[in-house]
């Protein structure tokens, strides 16, 4: 199964997910550019559980467009499990969505460095009562990053949504 089938299969799970629970979802996307929003409506109805989506790919629309504070990326980096975490949250705040996901990262083949190499990819995740992120390093050459990015976003989306539950 090739891993656009994979995001795809994934979208579909997570569309399913929130119909059942009445959520809205919205995203907030950096180095993937919006590929989880268009894996989303790629399925038809899903703006009956897609609220919208965020494409923050400079800081400055991190800023302006979700409201991640400007000392937080000088701070941290734009990759950075912090402003993952702001850029969740924010798409929340700034939507009348219930769920929210993250993703910024360097997708290469530049931009990389000894402290965050190419593929290292930040995600969050949020329903406006916690807010989870973590960081992955992805193998690969830029589509395969930004493609294994958008699909382990959906899953650990998938994964947030089922422990609701427990």
């Amino acid at each position: 199964m090739s891993t656009d089938t994979v995001v795809h299969q994934l979208a579909i799970r997570v569309g399913n997910k929130l119909r059942d629970e009445r959520l809205m979802l919205a995203t907030a996307e950096s180095c993937t550019g919006g590929m989880v929003a268009a894996a989303i409506t790629d399925i038809s109805g899903s703006s009956a559980w897609f609220e919208r989506g965020f494409v923050t790919y400079s800081n400055l629309a991190k800023t302006e467009m979700i409201g991640v504070p400007a000392t937080l990326i000088e701070q941290h980096g734009a990759v950075s499990e912090p402003v993952a975490k702001a850029m969740a949250e924010g798409a929340l705040r700034n939507s009348r969505a219930q769920v929210s996901v993250s993703i910024t990262g360097v997708a290469g083949p530049a931009g990389g460095s000894e402290a965050k190499p190419v593929g290292t990819v930040c995600i969050g995740w949020s329903n406006r009562l916690h807010t989870g992120v973590e960081t992955q390093l992805f193998k690969g050459d830029r589509e395969q990053v930004r493609t294994q990015a958008a699909a382990h976003a959906l899953r650990k989306l998938l994964e947030f949504l089922e422990q609701r539950e427990r």
